[in-house]
């Protein structure tokens, strides 16, 4: 660590403490952005985190969607992004115009809405899921005429896992597009002993290829478990870093070195830091879209 690492971070540790702040990390973060979080976590963890806190101030070190789920279920509190430009194109791929109209089209339809989306889109849907726990939720709602936006592969995986029909809307993950079944057989090829796990936010072919379809939540709580020495691992290449820190026996090796969100990548320490000394930038939702957006993260909690 450089000195004006340690600087900063000494910097950060004070601000937090005078802000009563908490520091709230996704697994695909910097490692340095890692190294300072109160808690590191996938979206639903971080959502449950988030519920639970009684921080005045979160810094979300994540993209935009995660920092609004924050304040969805804290509007008393300061909820900071520290990069107002840290997005999600996946989230912008749906917006509340075109699914109003959609419902139109199919009457009676249940959304289930994954928390990548904005709160104006969880507003217009009955329940929020995260990969970690979708499979449950839709089975939780029995064999209804479902619409799952807007992660079209993640949906095709729960409509498999679960047997229901759902009309899936065309979104997808731009990164874990770019995870091949040959990048993972290449591995495995390389590999022989390793086990290889992907996210379900990977395309049909990619997940075949697999050996465990997994959330990033998923793939920490595998890594510590059992006897597997080596995982092949197809999600953000950040939980690398995790999940060496984490398993410091255990070897994982990124199935593609170009799986990398860069707005995932946009917050550094001095964006931290900065964030903190100015209370910057605040992410607020209207209250009535915030009420409504509430109801579909709280079924979601629920069954989580």
């Amino acid at each position: 660590m450089t000195d004006k690492n340690t600087e900063i971070i000494g910097e950060i540790t004070r601000l937090k403490k005078q802000r009563n702040a908490v520091i709230l990390v996704h697994n695909y973060q910097r490692p340095e952005v890692q190294d300072i979080a109160d808690f590191v976590g996938d979206s639903l963890e971080l959502s449950q985190k988030a519920a639970k806190t009684d921080a005045g101030v979160i810094v979300f070190c994540g993209v935009h969607f995660m920092a609004e789920t924050a304040y969805i279920v804290n509007p008393g509190r300061t909820i900071l992004l520290p990069d107002i430009e840290s997005g999600c194109p996946m989230a912008d791929m749906i917006t509340t115009e075109v699914l109003v109209a959609k419902k139109k089209e199919l009457p009676g339809v249940t959304v289930v809405c994954y928390v990548n989306s904005s709160a104006a889109v969880k507003a217009e849907s009955g329940i929020c899921c995260t990969s970690a726990n979708a499979v449950k939720v839709v089975q939780s709602l029995g064999n209804k005429e479902i619409l799952f936006v807007p992660d079209q592969y993640l949906g095709q995986w729960v409509a498999e896992k679960t047997g229901y029909k759902m009309h899936l809307w065309p979104g997808f993950c731009p990164a874990h597009m770019k995870i091949l079944p040959q990048d993972i057989l290449d591995k495995k090829k390389k590999y022989p002993k390793a086990v290889a796990l992907v996210h379900p936010e990977c395309r049909p072919e990619a997940k075949t290829a697999a050996d465990e379809v997994l959330s990033t939540g998923g793939m920490i709580r595998y890594a510590r478990g059992g006897s597997v020495k080596e995982m092949i691992i197809g999600t953000e290449t950040g939980i690398i870093y995790r999940l060496q820190k984490e398993n410091p026996g255990k070897t994982f090796i990124p199935v593609n070195d170009k799986v990398v969100c860069p707005n995932m990548k946009r917050i550094t320490l001095e964006k931290v830091l900065w964030s903190l000394q100015e209370l910057k930038h605040q992410i607020e939702v209207p209250e009535e879209t915030r009420v409504r957006a509430l109801s579909a993260v709280e079924r979601m909690l629920v069954i989580a």
